[in-house]
């Protein structure tokens, strides 16, 4: 690995108010759990050619590559609502660039802004996002992404348990946050600091926009296409990111910080992921209005650079562009040809109805659509079903061409909580098979493994299991 340089020349750009130089602080006597070789030789590192105990050396912090300065960036954030000035990287190290993908450890030591935490993660949580982000990738949605994970045999203390320590590398093209600009406002000179950060997120994520004299509007306006584009994925697969506080909300539109997670299994629209949310404010279907008061909180923190007003028109235009998008992916999932919002967004409306009515499994319900065998599900989905019967009818689209491409989109995997708690069972022992399974079907989620069949079925046991923050 000493062949390969990292670049942290970029943080030039921001003033030191932005970030801490930081060391990792190594696990006792690392293993590895996992290594996703396909991205890794994306990013630019063939494992075939360097030394394994070298590789988790350099995962563990024991060995920084040329070029690395390991930092934390700091950052503010809105978290359940209620602003906190002083937050950041509590618990990631970043090491620098590679290839353009940011490279950062989660659960390597203590940093400047841990406050009473400790900085580590633990093995159950690092399994769930290491597992997570590929999952996301693996439908298509934007998101960070994991490298590779390890063990130890350090300990860490959560919710009165001991708990092994691990770390993850994981990569992205940016970690900047809405949270970032926030933390830029409340500095003393704060139009400076917000154009420096914006200068930095458009080099980073939207270097079309340089040269426009209207720049930091245009960035914000980037920032709502995408999210909107974001969050109608997400629901599209009833994916729930349970903690959307504006610190974990990217610039650059993608998918960070997997914490109390879930995807949708029995259709609940009211669903709460998060053990901590007691008031419901991160439930299913307030995602998007929870994005949108976020991209408020983002307006405000803009505008001593940006056009307040302008930035708020266009907000306000979000939830309305969402559900035309949003209904145009179910749409797609529906198979329905010569589609139109104005003609079927009753149609899409009453399937979510009927969805909630008979407490039908998400992702089953639209595998079945696409291979033709939905079973009988109840009054409600069997009604609905016979609309749709009708409208499918309509469309100009053969039967075959129109399950072929349903299939392409319906996936037959998710990670179920049931799936990830055996992944983790599993690993607690030593055993880490199933977290290298699982993270081919994550990649794969619309292909076959018959021996991980009954995986695409619900578990009653786990259909209401929550997760907290704690990690």
């Amino acid at each position: 690995m000493k062949n390969i340089i990292l670049d942290t020349k970029h943080l030039k750009e921001l003033d030191d108010k932005f970030y801490s130089y930081v060391e990792p602080k190594p696990l006792l006597k690392p293993k590895i759990v996992s290594i996703n070789q396909k991205y890794l030789e994306q990013i630019g590192i063939d494992i075939k050619k360097i030394d394994k105990e070298e590789f988790i050396k350099f995962i563990n912090g024991n060995f920084i590559l040329n070029g690395s300065k390991p930092f934390s960036y700091a950052y503010s954030g809105h978290q359940f609502g209620y602003h906190v000035p002083n937050l950041g990287d509590g618990r990631a190290i970043n090491l620098g660039k590679l290839k353009n993908f940011h490279l950062q450890l989660k659960g390597s030591g203590i940093t400047p802004y841990s406050r009473d935490g400790d900085g580590r993660a633990v093995l159950r949580s690092t399994i769930r996002e290491y597992l997570a982000s590929e999952a996301m990738y693996g439908l298509g949605i934007p998101t960070t992404r994991a490298v590779a994970m390890i063990t130890s045999q350090s300990i860490v203390y959560r919710s009165y348990d001991v708990e092994s320590a691990a770390i993850v590398l994981r990569a992205s093209k940016s970690w900047k946050r809405f949270g970032s600009f926030e933390y830029a406002y409340i500095q003393k000179d704060k139009e400076l600091y917000l154009k420096q950060l914006a200068d930095f997120v458009i080099d980073e994520s939207y270097p079309h926009l340089k040269e426009l004299d209207n720049r930091y509007e245009e960035l914000y306006f980037a920032i709502v296409d995408k999210t909107i584009e974001l969050l109608a994925l997400w629901q599209s697969v009833g994916f729930m990111h349970g903690v959307m506080n504006t610190d974990n909300m990217s610039a650059a539109g993608v998918t960070i910080d997997y914490g109390p997670y879930a995807f949708m299994e029995q259709f609940d629209k009211s669903f709460i992921c998060n053990l901590s949310d007691h008031e419901g404010r991160y439930s299913f279907e307030n995602q998007p209005f929870i994005a949108q008061w976020n991209l408020s909180v983002l307006a405000k923190v803009l505008s001593p650079i940006a056009g307040q007003i302008l930035m708020d028109s266009y907000n306000d235009l979000f939830i309305g562009k969402f559900k035309k998008r949003y209904f145009e992916i179910i749409a797609t999932k529906l198979g329905l040809g010569n589609y139109s919002f104005d003609k079927d967004k009753n149609l899409i409306a009453k399937l979510f109805n009927a969805l909630q009515e008979d407490s039908v499994d998400y992702t089953s319900f639209f595998y079945g659509l696409s291979c033709d065998s939905i079973a009988l599900e109840g009054d409600s989905i069997n009604s609905w079903l016979k609309l749709y019967k009708k409208r499918v009818e309509e469309g100009s689209i053969s039967k075959k061409n129109r399950l072929e491409s349903m299939k392409k989109i319906n996936p037959k995997y998710i990670l179920r909580n049931y799936m990830l708690q055996d992944a983790i069972d599993a690993a607690q022992n030593g055993d880490f098979k199933l977290v290298n399974d699982f993270l081919n079907i994550a990649q794969n989620p619309f292909g076959d493994f018959p021996k991980y069949e009954h995986y695409t079925k619900p578990n009653k046991d786990f259909k209401a299991m929550k997760c907290s923050c704690s990690s």
